[in-house]
């Protein structure tokens, strides 16, 4: 039997979506959390690139979150239904970091990672960003004709995509109450039979 043991921060962050895709098709993992001060001295140097998430498959490991994301959904039917869907899946994923990317700046503030002028990067960092990002992603799940981000339904791009947009649903309410579908989207991600033992337990929820 293959053993896998995923190695992360105690936070969700960007391996998040490799724990709810694991938990969903009910296979069995080690889920290793550590905190800031564990990672420099217990962890980093463990890793080839000094970088988590890292999965380990049977004692070999594999790094970078989008790879381990893939080759999980690839192993488990969750890529998409043909190679257009997977390049697609891989474009809306790219897009998702891309927009994290880009509101990361208010974001990190918001939650005390970084200091900064919240006030103004609200107005420089987040209102025009959400008013760019969200309609696109409301226009991707409207074109898919599905409940979700793939037409053939259900996808790693939902455990990506659903992840990301539940940080707003807890941080800025206000901000995505603009967008109702987005909301309904990600409560209809977050209540998968699959994923209800494990969110009861989540340690992190922020």
């Amino acid at each position: 039997m293959v053993q896998y043991k995923l190695y992360y921060f105690d936070v969700r962050g960007i391996g998040e979506p490799i724990r709810l895709l694991l938990h969903y098709v009910g296979q069995q993992f080690e889920d290793v959390r550590f905190g800031k001060e564990e990672w420099p001295t217990k962890y980093k140097s463990k890793f080839f690139y000094g970088k988590a998430p890292v999965l380990e498959v049977d004692g070999k490991q594999l790094g970078q979150s989008t790879t381990i994301l893939r080759f999980l959904a690839e192993k488990f039917a969750l890529a998409g239904k043909d190679e257009w869907e997977k390049a697609k899946a891989d474009e809306i994923i790219n897009f998702q970091k891309d927009a994290n990317t880009e509101l990361a700046p208010y974001l990190y503030v918001k939650i005390g990672l970084r200091e900064g002028d919240l006030d103004k990067l609200r107005v420089e960092v987040l209102e025009p960003g959400v008013k760019r990002i969200f309609p696109l992603f409301e226009a991707l799940l409207k074109e898919s004709g599905s409940d979700y981000m793939l037409p053939s339904g259900l996808s790693m791009v939902d455990f990506q995509v659903g992840n990301f947009l539940y940080t707003f649903t807890k941080l800025e309410p206000d901000t995505i109450k603009a967008y109702p579908e987005l909301i309904k989207y990600v409560e209809r991600v977050h209540a998968l039979p699959q994923l209800q033992k494990y969110l009861k337990l989540r340690p992190q929820d922020r």
